[in-house]
């Protein structure tokens, strides 16, 4: 399962990227619930059916028509948790395509129906198109049914990621927003957005001025004073920096000669990163 950044700086709970960083999951059928994780969360997420694997797949599998008796889940997970770049939403496909894999693995995915059901358990849909899909994606919802298209990425875009030693509860991270912002403000994010999905795609040079946002990062600054102070010295520096979702990992875009040296970061895990495929089903005869 892929790992996720959202917003993207101006995209809020819109726009999102898949990168090529991946849990393995392997589910199988079994005669009770049970679940073995090794890596990231091991120790520390529930091994029963209030796994978010297994619990996910419950209720995919009734969404198929079918009550699962048992499942039995290995989790090799490396995605950080609690850092912005989609680890609930990778689990979250995981039991989705886990499924679908375990009860109609003989047909293809049916993508529509797995990204609707992971938007419904996760509340917004950035996240889970980007991890489901790949690439660059926009997400939104019409008569309460979420839609996502894919935008060109520039073949030569690369991300980079500073991955704190800290933690950010996604939740907290929401309440501090604003219910309004001034309409001037609203409009200038609004054609950053539109910007961003043209440096992408055609003109990574245009990157660091698309990126600017003006809806949710200030406000969530108090959150994450160290991520806000590094965020601030590498926009300086030219980089197109912004906070991976709800942070606190930053992410910046840009071909590897706008990105240069990876220089490390006391205090965080500074990585380099391909744009993602999306996640998939393999099945082992």
């Amino acid at each position: 399962m892929s790992a996720s950044s959202a917003n993207l700086g101006p995209g809020y709970d819109s726009f999102g990227l898949g990168l090529d960083w991946v849990d393995q999951v392997d589910l199988t059928e079994a005669d009770r619930f049970e679940a073995e994780v090794a890596g990231e969360g091991a120790g520390e997420v529930p091994t029963d059916e209030r796994h978010l694997i297994i619990d996910t797949a419950r209720i995919a599998a009734r969404s198929l028509g079918t009550e699962l008796p048992g499942l039995r889940v290995r989790a090799t997970n490396t995605i950080p948790h609690g850092r912005g770049l989609g680890s609930s939403s990778a689990a979250v496909l995981a039991g989705i395509l886990g499924a679908w894999g375990l009860l109609r693995g003989d047909e293809p995915l049916d993508r529509q129906w797995a990204f609707a059901i992971g938007t419904d358990i996760e509340g917004h849909p950035d996240n889970i198109a980007a991890a489901l899909f790949g690439g660059f994606t926009l997400a939104w919802s019409e008569r309460d049914t979420p839609r996502v298209v894919q935008g060109r990425v520039h073949p030569d875009l690369i991300a980079r990621v500073w991955v704190p030693d800290f933690e950010v509860a996604t939740n907290r991270a929401r309440q501090v927003l604003p219910a309004t912002v001034p309409h001037a403000e609203a409009a200038a994010n609004s054609g950053r957005a539109g910007l961003l999905v043209h440096a992408i795609a055609e003109q990574p040079e245009l990157l660091h001025t698309a990126t600017r946002d003006w809806l949710h990062q200030t406000y969530r600054s108090a959150l994450m004073p160290r991520a806000a102070e590094l965020l601030n010295e590498l926009r300086a520096d030219g980089r197109a920096a912004v906070v991976s979702g709800a942070g606190p990992t930053l992410l910046a875009l840009g071909l590897p000669e706008q990105l240069g040296e990876r220089a490390p970061v006391e205090g965080w895990q500074v990585r380099d990163l391909r744009i993602g495929s999306g996640s998939r089903i393999l099945t082992v005869e």
